[in-house]
């Protein structure tokens, strides 16, 4: 398990909210028990999530790979059939430093959207290249103070009414803040997600400003999207809560144009975050593609294609670890 800024975060089940432990490393703080700013939302937790595995230099064409914040200043596999690429580092509001160039990596080469767009030649029946997002669903409070990006109102699309207060006491002080409810959760993942989309497209134009010979597109419709959805993320027990954020990350690719929206997770991850069973129309199962990880082997991860899919969709890659993660077009 990776984390950014110094931070690891443990999660566990409980009767209640998530019981999220923090170890603080180096006397770094956590940002988000200070008001404003990142809230508690984990990064990949299984087999250390997408782009979780080490650096690595050797390519292949049938196959591609997926790298994230882990991999920033490594040499990538060149080339790859093609890559996914992680935009967060690590948590739903952090940016990964080298999805595009930044004052850590200022120069395009080390840009790994870059990467994916240069390097992938395609040919399978994955695009060339793919995005992922962190997720989470970390509600209005944490360690007895307001999660600062947590909504307070909510846009006339939201599939559950509208985001509202709440006056909540904490450690004798009162705070207004959104309530934890399906609408303020819907909201939350829309805000994430249009923050996301923001990002690639600064990304996507510092990297042409640098370079035209592999312009990378900056829209988010012109990228397939996948939601990391592990429970090494911060989520709620209430797994209504938990659906209706997943649902609003979905609408607002949806708003921006992306034709497809992916989940990379487990059956039993999905199931203990979402709850598994449809209840409505618009029940936890929904409708796309599954990303499944947990294979050591390219042979496995060929086997696991014919895993049952978690969502109603079917299984469309799989991924195994070795020195960097790999991922089988199923």
């Amino acid at each position: 398990m990776r984390r950014n800024s110094g931070v690891r975060i443990y999660v566990s089940f409980v009767a209640g909210p998530l019981l999220v432990g923090v170890l603080v490393v180096g006397g770094s703080v956590p940002a988000f028990a200070l008001g404003p700013g990142p809230a508690p939302a984990g990064g990949p937790g299984h087999h250390g999530g997408p782009g979780g595995g080490g650096g690595g230099v050797g390519g292949s064409t049938t196959t591609g790979f997926d790298v994230s914040y882990p991999q920033c200043g490594t040499a990538l596999p060149s080339p790859t059939a093609f890559g996914i690429v992680g935009v967060n580092g690590g948590l739903a509001n952090d940016l990964n430093s080298c999805l595009g160039p930044s004052y850590s990596y200022p120069n395009y080469t080390k840009s790994e959207l870059y990467w994916a767009v240069a390097a992938s030649v395609g040919g399978t029946s994955q695009p060339k290249t793919s995005l992922y997002v962190n997720t989470a669903d970390p509600g209005n409070m944490y360690d007895g103070k307001p999660i600062g990006d947590w909504p307070t109102t909510s846009i006339s699309a939201d599939l559950y009414g509208s985001c509202t207060t709440v006056t909540v006491t904490s450690r004798g002080h009162s705070y207004t803040v959104g309530a934890n409810s399906n609408a303020c959760a819907w909201q939350y993942g829309y805000n994430k997600a249009a923050q996301d989309v923001v990002w690639l497209s600064s990304a996507a134009g510092a990297i042409n400003s640098q370079e035209s010979s592999f312009p990378s597109p900056a829209t988010a419709a012109s990228y397939p999207w996948w939601l990391d959805v592990e429970t090494a993320n911060t989520w709620q027990s209430d797994t209504a809560m938990n659906v209706a954020d997943l649902q609003g990350m979905v609408a607002d690719c949806e708003a921006e144009g992306v034709v497809t929206v992916g989940a990379y997770s487990t059956s039993s991850q999905w199931d203990s975050i979402t709850g598994g069973t449809d209840t409505s129309a618009a029940g936890s199962r929904f409708a796309m593609p599954d990303w499944i990880p947990g294979a050591t082997s390219e042979t496995q991860a060929m086997s696991n294609c014919s895993l049952p899919a978690f969502t109603r969709g079917s299984v469309t890659v799989t991924q195994w670890t070795g020195t960097i993660d790999n991922d089988y077009p199923c």
